[in-house]
């Protein structure tokens, strides 16, 4: 029977982009470096993104076509069988899979059995934190309690079998067994995770072997479908008019205020000790100067080489982590909303602004700029990813380091852009306790191994004001899947929280890639009286949750504890919905707890005081 294994074209980049591992119909594929990919691919662009990333252009994988003109051997990304050790389920013999083997429309079958079975891949492989992943070596595995004289007599390497024995329970229950004539040996897999001095091959399954390197790195094995093989480093943006962008701080004008302070001198002559930090910190309040035009300012008044921006061209040693938000809070927030054929926004409110009655009055105090965009253009590049750790070593979408271009695709939607009202904010931020709680969240998140990728996200500096839209985004994204109709994996976030940029708002939308973005109805959420009352019952919801009083009081959960109160019933969404990995995220923030107070917990008292007055 004639088989079609698709991948869609959005999944070419998240989940299934390059290195990644593909389970479809009992088969298990990797997906290669983009120099293995046709030409007949299609561009996509964004020229902003482009920039930030130091690449020349972007592409997208040949869209599939439906089943009534679908071609066996129409050009598509390419994807290898891996892991390349299949065994049969039934004979439980074991079979190195070659690319020569294979047959086009037919799955690996194995021919010792009648009727011919289905091979299925390996449970188990190998990576190291240098980015590659490779097969385990069975033979060795199964030999590896003999001696080396008596494993070196066993000079057969294929003949093994995949044994389940059923006195044992577990990994202790499988076993690799060499059916060799006078060898016999033999190996549970009961430790078979983790590491076991192995050899790294230095290299990926679709890299040659004159591409391999001399890895060093421990080797560690891990299920196929595990968490930390593949964490992939993906950047996307708007597609906002850029005429509309204003200029960059770091004018001459910023550079001079700098220049004029009074502790500009103390930070020149203390710029490597210990205190330049806290002057640096000092600084930056009174001008509103970042650490890029500072570090620029040293480099020019001490002769210090500056270190790189994070909006330069990319290397392939490290990606490129640019902060494209303060573009896109400048296009969402400007007096005359920008429009393109791709970026159509219009601004309305909540319709409280005549409302005198509580809770509406405090709800209309506490928001200040709503903004429906009908239509959004956003593009999502894949620059690479790293394996074991998200702090390991990056390994570049074009593993050959030759390709000046990245896989990408462009997605569309609405989305549902609202601000929180400064004054009210910069008030609440200053309360003491709620400094105090947001400072814990700081030291565990300098704690934690995710410091730096969430730092791309958060800024320099965890700040109580991006904890707060961060957990109010999760909030009203989990709210508007019930009234909206999408699904909560449809809906992403977009966090604007940069003090250093006065940013203050978040934007909610859908990109699916598919007609579940474009149904229209998170744009109609967002008219009045709907986003007022979607907001209030996001607040009562948020008020109580089905693990309380445990996750109301916790004081570190989720990983490296980098939550307060957030957990799956009450805050979490799926992790392709969220920029950080559902983390930084506390509900007390938003509603208020025993210890601190929460922007939005006058209006939970008030609805409940109304309610109760209402049942009387």
């Amino acid at each position: 029977m004639t088989r079609r294994l698709r991948v869609r074209q959005a999944q070419t980049v998240l989940p299934f982009g390059v290195g990644a591992v593909f389970d479809i119909q009992g088969e298990s594929f990797v997906a290669t470096g983009i120099g293995d990919w046709p030409r007949q691919r299609q561009t996509v662009e964004s020229p902003r993104l482009a920039s930030r990333l130091g690449v020349s252009a972007f592409y997208a994988a040949p869209p599939a076509a439906d089943d009534r003109f679908d071609r066996q051997d129409a050009a598509g990304a390419p994807y290898i069988r891996f892991p390349s050790w299949l065994f049969c389920g039934a004979c439980r013999r074991m079979v190195r899979w070659r690319i020569a083997d294979e047959k086009a429309g037919a799955a690996p079958r194995c021919s010792a059995c009648s009727p011919i079975r289905q091979l299925a891949p390996m449970r188990f492989v190998q990576i190291c934190t240098d980015g590659h992943l490779g097969d385990v070596d069975w033979w060795f595995w199964a030999h590896s309690r003999l001696e080396p004289a008596a494993r070196q007599a066993c000079t057969t390497r294929d003949r093994l079998r995949f044994n389940v024995s059923d006195r044992a329970t577990g990994l202790e229950a499988l076993s690799v067994v060499c059916t060799t004539k006078d060898c016999g040996a033999s190996r549970d897999l009961l430790d078979v995770l983790g590491t076991h001095g192995k050899r790294c091959s230095g290299r990926n399954p679709w890299q040659r072997r004159n591409e391999a390197t001399d890895c060093t790195k421990p080797v560690q094995v891990v299920q196929r479908t595990a968490g930390n093989l593949y964490y992939p480093v993906v950047s996307s943006a708007l597609d906002i008019p850029e005429s509309e962008v204003p200029a960059a701080r770091t004018d001459e004008a910023l550079a001079e205020l700098v220049r004029a302070s009074d502790m500009w001198v103390p930070l020149c002559r203390a710029h490597t000790g210990p205190a330049a930090d806290v002057i640096r910190g000092l600084i930056k309040d009174e001008t509103g100067a970042d650490d890029t035009l500072l570090d620029s300012l040293l480099a020019e008044e001490t002769g210090s080489a500056p270190p790189p921006a994070a909006d330069a061209p990319a290397t392939w040693g490290e990606p490129a982590a640019p902060d494209l938000s303060r573009e896109e809070w400048a296009a969402f927030t400007a007096p005359a909303p920008p429009a393109t054929r791709d970026f159509a926004i219009r601004e309305t409110d909540l319709g409280l602004g005549h409302e005198r009655s509580e809770p509406w009055a405090s709800l209309g105090r506490r928001i200040d700029r709503v903004v429906l965009a009908d239509r959004l253009r956003e593009v999502r590049a894949l620059q690479g990813f790293r394996r074991v750790s998200p702090s390991s070593a990056f390994v570049p979408a074009d593993t050959s380091r030759r390709l000046r271009w990245l896989p990408a695709v462009e997605v569309f939607g609405e989305g549902l852009f609202l601000t929180l009202d400064k004054d009210t904010l910069t008030s609440w931020e200053q309360d003491g306790r709620v400094r105090n709680r947001v400072a814990g969240m700081r030291a565990d998140l300098q704690r934690s191994f995710q410091q730096d990728r969430l730092g791309t996200v958060t800024g320099a500096d965890l700040s109580p004001r991006f904890v707060l839209l961060h957990t109010l985004a999760h909030l009203l994204i989990r709210q508007l899947s019930f009234e909206s109709g999408y699904s909560t994996a449809s809906l992403r976030e977009r966090v604007y929280a940069r003090p250093e940029n006065d940013q203050h708002g978040i934007l909610v939308y859908t990109a699916a890639g598919d007609a579940d973005g474009t149904l229209g109805g998170l744009v109609q959420q967002g008219e009045r009286p709907r986003l007022s009352e979607t907001l209030l019952r996001m607040t009562e919801a948020a008020a109580w949750c089905s693990a309380d009083p445990l996750c109301a009081e916790h004081t570190g959960q989720g990983f490296d504890n980098l939550n307060r109160a957030a957990c799956h019933a009450c805050a979490l969404l799926p992790e392709t919905s969220c920029e950080t990995g559902n983390t930084l995220l506390d509900r007390a923030l938003v509603v208020g707890g025993e210890q601190v107070p929460g922007y939005f917990e006058s209006i939970v008292a008030e609805a409940r005081s109304a309610a109760a007055a209402a049942m009387e």
